[in-house]
């Protein structure tokens, strides 16, 4: 078990805490993820926690939009049927955010930086 990650944060609290707090699901996470992207200037390890939540969400989110499209381009073709199929789709990728979430939570508690592919770069940058 790894201790928690040592350091002052401007919001008061620890900084494996901190970390988890950025990515419960919901809108919780997202709201504190900004919060600490924008208040946050001395922890490192919360800001990478932070950029690296919102950029999973937004992810989340542009994948929720291009399913959107893909349902009404289906209905407009008169293929409303076909969007059956998407739903297993759907809900496997909800479950899978889901589960990212809960893994990174359990990570940044035990003071871990775990980078995702792609976003973890990108987050470890911006912090």
């Amino acid at each position: 078990m790894s201790s928690p990650t040592p350091g002052q944060t401007n919001l008061g609290l620890a900084p494996n805490v901190g970390g988890l707090l950025c990515y419960v699901p919901c809108c919780i996470g997202l709201i504190f993820a900004i919060v600490v992207a924008i208040v946050e200037k001395q922890s490192r390890f919360l800001r990478f926690h932070a950029f690296q939540s919102l950029l999973l969400h937004a992810a989340a989110f542009a994948v929720g939009i291009a399913f959107m499209f893909v349902s009404l381009g289906l209905g407009m073709l008169h293929l409303g049927m076909a969007n059956l199929l998407l739903v297993p789709v759907r809900l496997l990728i909800g479950f899978g955010f889901f589960v990212a979430c809960i893994f990174l939570m359990v990570k940044a508690n035990g003071g871990e930086e775990t980078e995702l592919p792609v976003i973890g770069p990108m987050a470890k940058g911006w912090a």
